[in-house]
């Protein structure tokens, strides 16, 4: 046995239907589409959801929920994340660097999840109380960075 008696298994390959090749080949003038009707016409396109004419699923079904257009994405780090890191200051170009965050979104947003042991100066844009009183609570210091502020800012 070599590479060349290979074979596919039986009937695994199958010759192309050729239509359209003339009335004596069996599937000539109509090219197996019918007389008439939608699926007939050049350019028929089936949209998506049709239910053979019946109301389809998508429009049966009720409307729910909201999807706020204005809604902002920022990007989180916890003090439990910032007390594993090493150095004492740090900002969005840092925690960038540090492969912390990736995409920075609206800006940068401190939560008090986790407990902070050592003093450490942070530069965000947002805080959450918790994370403030944390931070001041352990000796450290929270700065706002003004909006569009570090290197990862889109």
């Amino acid at each position: 046995m070599n590479l060349s008696s290979l074979t596919p298994p039986e009937g695994q390959k199958h010759r192309k239907k050729r239509i359209g090749r003339g009335m004596g080949s069996g599937r000539g003038k109509t090219s197996t589409r019918g007389h008439k009707g939608a699926r007939a016409i050049s350019g028929y396109s089936i949209m998506r959801g049709f239910e053979g004419g019946q109301m389809p699923l998508h429009r049966r079904l009720p409307k729910r929920g909201f999807t706020n257009i204005f809604k902002k994405h920022f990007a989180i780090v916890n003090l439990r994340d910032l007390e594993k890191l090493p150095g004492d200051t740090f900002n969005v170009d840092r925690l960038v660097e540090l492969g912390v965050i990736k995409k920075l979104g609206d800006g940068l947003k401190i939560l008090g999840t986790g407990q902070l042991t050592r003093k450490i100066t942070v530069e965000a844009h947002h805080f959450s109380k918790s994370a403030l009183e944390k931070i001041q609570k352990a000796g450290g210091a929270a700065k706002w960075a003004p909006p569009g502020h570090g290197a990862a800012s889109e």
